[in-house]
C-alpha cells in the first residue's frame, strides 16, 4: 500500500511539473471530499482543469488513458461539481488525463508523458 501511495505521489508531482512547463497554475492536488478524488487540479487563462494522472511502466497491456472508464469518469465529474460548489469560479472547467510511462518504475530518468486535454 505504501509503496502504490508513493508511486502515486511521484507521479502526480512528475504530472504538476509537466504541466508547470506549460504554463498552468497548480490549484489543489490530491483534492478529496466524499465523492471521490481528483489528482491535480490546474488553471490556466481559459480552463480550471481536473486532471486524472496514470502512472504505468508501459502500454504492453493497454494504453493508461483506457483506465478511466466511464465510471471513473462520473466519479471525477461528480467529485469536480463538489469542488466547484466550494470553489466557484468563471472559467470553464475541463477534464484532462496525463498517462505517464515509466519503464523503470520510480529508478526511470526520462519518463514518456502525454497530456490528453478535454478527453471527457
Amino acid at each position: 500500500m505504501a509503496t502504490s501511495k508513493l508511486r502515486g505521489a511521484w507521479g502526480e508531482a512528475l504530472a504538476a511539473e509537466f504541466l508547470r512547463k506549460k504554463r498552468y497554475k497548480l490549484v489543489a492536488s490530491g483534492y478529496r471530499c466524499r465523492f471521490g478524488e481528483i489528482d491535480l487540479i490546474v488553471q490556466n487563462k481559459h480552463f480550471l482543469v481536473f486532471v486524472e494522472v496514470k502512472l504505468r511502466k508501459s502500454a504492453s497491456f493497454a494504453k493508461a488513458y483506457e483506465y478511466v472508464d466511464k465510471r471513473k469518469q462520473d466519479k471525477i465529474r461528480t467529485t469536480a461539481s463538489a469542488y466547484l460548489a466550494e470553489n466557484p469560479t468563471n472559467l470553464q472547467p475541463r477534464f484532462d488525463i496525463i498517462e505517464i510511462y515509466v519503464p523503470e518504475g520510480l529508478e526511470t530518468q526520462k519518463s514518456q508523458i502525454s497530456h490528453w486535454e478535454g478527453v471527457f
